[in-house]
């Protein structure tokens, strides 16, 4: 058998191995990105089961706290303002600029929920109200689901991350659009815990 023959044997080997290499890569990121994608909708349902709890939060508490307009009213535009942001983080939540405006209401959201669980414990027959105890029960139990998701999620992009920066992943991920997640992290350390649930 000539050298030549040999020699471009080995170098459609050599071809081949590269091109299988570069598909299980492809292949293994595109993995990855749809299990963060997957991550985030089940935040997306906890997230969306807190929206629809606290406009009846806030109607329950309307009743005692005719003189704490202003604190329902912040409630109702963080809740509002979060779900704007949340639909285009739903949408793709590979894209970071969402997902820093969904951080930054959800951030927002859990304040003005903090401030209206404070002003309600002034209230005794709010604490009292077999509705508002179980709004605040489904409340505390969203809320450590979201954390739970959060975390989920979270893991999820580490992973994607960890592997597109990686070698040899890493020359070919930004050429084929495998951008960067953003973690679903709250800056504000007062904002990481959930917000205190205490009516018993």
């Amino acid at each position: 058998m000539p050298h030549s023959l040999i020699a471009v044997i080995v170098i459609i080997g050599v071809l081949v191995v590269l091109c299988l290499s570069l598909i299980g890569l492809y292949n293994r990121l595109v993995q990855l990105r749809n299990r963060f994608k997957n991550a985030f909708a089940q935040i997306d349902v906890q997230l969306k089961r807190r929206y629809d709890l606290i406009p009846n939060l806030v109607e329950t508490s309307k009743a005692y706290m005719k003189h704490e307009r202003e604190t329902l009213e912040a409630v109702t535009a963080a809740r509002n303002m979060a779900a704007a942001a949340n639909r285009p983080a739903a949408m793709n939540p590979a894209d970071p600029e969402s997902m820093k405006k969904l951080v930054g209401a959800e951030s927002a959201l859990s304040g003005a929920l903090g401030r209206l669980l404070a002003v309600a414990e002034q209230y005794p027959d709010l604490k009292a109200n077999q509705n508002m105890m179980q709004l605040m029960e489904e409340l505390s139990s969203t809320e450590n689901r979201i954390s739970f998701a959060r975390q989920a999620y979270n893991d999820s992009v580490m992973l994607y991350n960890t592997a597109r920066e990686s070698f040899p992943a890493v020359l070919i991920a930004g050429s084929f659009g495998f951008q960067a997640a953003q973690l679903f992290e709250i800056a504000a350390p007062a904002e990481r815990e959930a917000p205190r649930v205490s009516f018993g």
